[in-house]
């Protein structure tokens, strides 16, 4: 004979021969050398030390145990008073009823979709992360989600989350907000053959990303070539003179020409413009010649205008000094006080006829 004590929070399964006989909990027992006792902690986790469907045979036991069968398509979340212990893959599962408070949430992770009630937490815990899929679009994007390469739905921002498996899931993501397109280097002719090279720019934004993705294939390439030929077909309609005269009138024409084709992409564009319109070597040398050539004449039409100014206001100061002789001595006095102030001696020989003079200029006739 033998005594065993199996004290709280324990219970012992009896063997005899090998054969399972009973269970017990807490207590004295005493048994005979045949008989063989497992004593299990019911805190932890049961691993059954034979088969397990002739253990669960026994009312009691079967009773005393939580059984969790998982399949090959699932996992279940194992919690453990309220916090997650572990995942439990395909296989069978045995936890005592007991103090510890255990909850099972069981998974289908054959499908995409998480309609379990898993919380954001539990998703991105590390032990079920592996199991899941993260996509995040931010707040300026969307998102057009593929499944098996097939087109399900438009995704606003947001986290999204799906389980990981051998279904293929893509997602293009593409940014709402205002962009700009660079449209350079354009080798264009003017109606009258000239050769420019023009760089432009122009706004818009995807207000349809089911047309830009889904409907059309690599819509900013698209959009470059619609641009282009609006500003090849406004630029080889004009002389190069009336093109350079109308340069304002280019981002309306460009603006109302591409509308349809524009919205046909998904897309509105908000603005369009010329950067910069290069002409080549020959042309603008040319162009600087006939600049120079009309600043000169510009420059000869001022100097002509303000001669002529001149010669008409002598000329009104002398018929008003033929007409007062008063004016007529101010102006000499004016002079002879030009000509003094640049004179600091005088010396006077001969007669008197100088001085007289002097005197004719200097003192007034009464």
């Amino acid at each position: 004979m033998k005594n065993i004590r199996v004290n709280a929070y324990q219970v012992a399964l009896v063997f005899k021969r090998g054969v399972y006989q009973r269970m017990l909990k807490e207590g004295n027992y005493w048994f005979w050398k045949n008989e063989t006792v497992h004593i299990y902690n019911i805190t932890q986790p049961f691993v059954a030390p034979v088969e397990l469907n002739i253990l669960l045979q026994d009312p009691a036991l079967a009773d005393a145990l939580h059984v969790v069968e998982v399949k090959d398509n699932e996992i279940v979340l194992q919690y453990e008073n309220g916090l997650l212990k572990q995942v439990l893959t395909a296989g069978r599962y045995t936890f005592w009823k007991s103090l510890m408070q255990y909850d099972f949430v069981r998974a289908d992770i054959s499908k995409i979709e998480i309609t379990e009630n898993i919380d954001r937490a539990a998703l991105q815990h590390k032990l079920v992360a592996p199991y899941v899929r993260c996509f995040n679009i931010e707040n300026n994007e969307q998102g057009v989600l593929y499944v098996d390469g097939k087109y399900v739905q438009t995704l606003q921002a947001g986290v999204y989350f799906w389980w990981k498996n051998g279904i293929a899931i893509l997602i293009n993501k593409l940014d709402m907000r205002q962009q700009q397109a660079e449209i350079n280097g354009q080798e264009i002719l003017t109606k009258d053959k000239a050769a420019l090279r023009i760089n432009a720019w122009a706004q818009y934004k995807v207000t349809d990303i089911e047309k830009a993705m889904l409907q059309n294939k690599d819509f900013s390439y698209q959009l470059y070539m619609i641009f282009q030929l609006a500003l090849r077909e406004y630029v080889g309609a004009l002389p190069f003179d009336e093109l350079l005269e109308k340069k304002e009138s280019i981002t309306p024409f460009i603006l109302e020409t591409v509308k349809a084709s524009t919205e046909a992409l998904g897309v509105e564009v908000s603005g369009f413009g010329i950067r910069d319109i290069i002409l080549p070597g020959d042309v603008k040398e040319i162009m600087n010649q006939v600049l120079i050539a009309e600043k000169k004449a510009q420059a000869n039409i001022i100097m002509r205008r303000e001669e002529t100014a001149s010669t008409r206001s002598l000329l009104n100061t002398a018929k008003l000094m033929e007409e007062n002789a008063m004016l007529w001595k101010l102006k000499e006095m004016e002079y002879v006080e030009k000509i003094a102030d640049k004179i600091s001696n005088i010396s006077v020989n001969g007669n008197g006829v100088l001085i007289d003079q002097l005197k004719q200029i200097l003192v007034s006739q009464k």
